[in-house]
């Protein structure tokens, strides 16, 4: 008799665990859902493409993203894209660790039938991913949403036509003494004016009339300058690249993708 009870107890544990595995997800996705500080908010304007204003005329600001400046390439695109899925419409609210920035405006994700909107930005091109404070626990869904979108070569992550595109190389990217080298490995000059480096918020250098020569190097320093042809000067910035880790964009003139890097 207790051989017999002991089988029945080993099978209903058996049971018990199966059913565990089968709907962990569920589980889990619940267990997430509660332990997170969300609240149901209704959009009542679309103010760009990271940020939206809520009832009370509260401002809030999506979390892990940077969309483009009104004006610059993909911005009226990654408005419309956040007003079409958000814009008069409930929707749920996340708080991040920090609930306000400097500007007092509320920081937080976005979720539409539970799909984060932030992440959809990145996903379609119309945002970086950007995560100034330090990482949290999206950032890895960010950073492969960025590569999905790169993959599929659209919008922000479109891919340089320029020629000199595949020549340039990042050399040395020393975020902690802010200096970046690039080279030049092809067999010809290539023209640089008004190629592009950013991070992954507003920072921004634009190259001067500049051209690398073949099999060259030029290093741009932030906070140094320099009267090396070869050396250029990143002016007005104390800093650039974050200790928390951040990412650096190369854009054509055109505002083509040559290359990004994260550290």
């Amino acid at each position: 008799m207790k051989s017999k009870k002991r089988k029945q107890l080993f099978l209903l544990i058996i049971l018990v665990s199966l059913l565990f595995i089968i709907n962990y997800p569920l589980l889990d996705n619940a267990l997430e859902r509660f332990l997170q500080d969300r609240e149901t908010v209704f959009v009542e304007r679309v103010i760009d493409g990271d940020t939206l204003v809520i009832e009370n005329k509260t401002s809030v600001r999506l979390l892990g993203i940077n969309s483009p400046e009104k004006g610059e390439i993909y911005s009226k695109e990654a408005q419309e894209f956040l007003e079409m899925i958000t814009l008069n419409k409930t929707v749920e609210l996340e708080f991040g660790k920090d609930k306000y920035d400097i500007y007092n405006r509320v920081l937080g994700y976005i979720f539409v039938n539970g799909k984060n909107v932030n992440l959809e930005l990145v996903d379609e091109g119309y945002a970086n991913f950007y995560f100034p404070s330090g990482r949290d626990v999206y950032y890895n869904k960010f950073v492969r949403a960025w590569e999905h979108c790169i993959g599929n070569n659209k919008n922000l992550c479109e891919k340089s036509k320029d020629t000199c595109a595949n020549c340039i190389e990042l050399k040395e990217f020393d975020y902690k003494n802010q200096i970046v080298v690039f080279s030049n490995n092809c067999s010809f000059d290539c023209e640089l004016s008004g190629w592009e480096i950013k991070d992954e918020g507003r920072k921004k250098f634009i190259f001067p009339e500049f051209v690398l020569g073949n099999k060259n190097e030029v290093k741009i320093n932030v906070g140094e300058e320099s009267d090396n042809e070869n050396v250029l000067f990143w002016k007005n910035e104390e800093y650039v690249w974050t200790k928390t880790g951040d990412t650096l964009f190369l854009r054509d003139e055109k505002k083509g993708l040559v290359l990004w890097e994260s550290y």
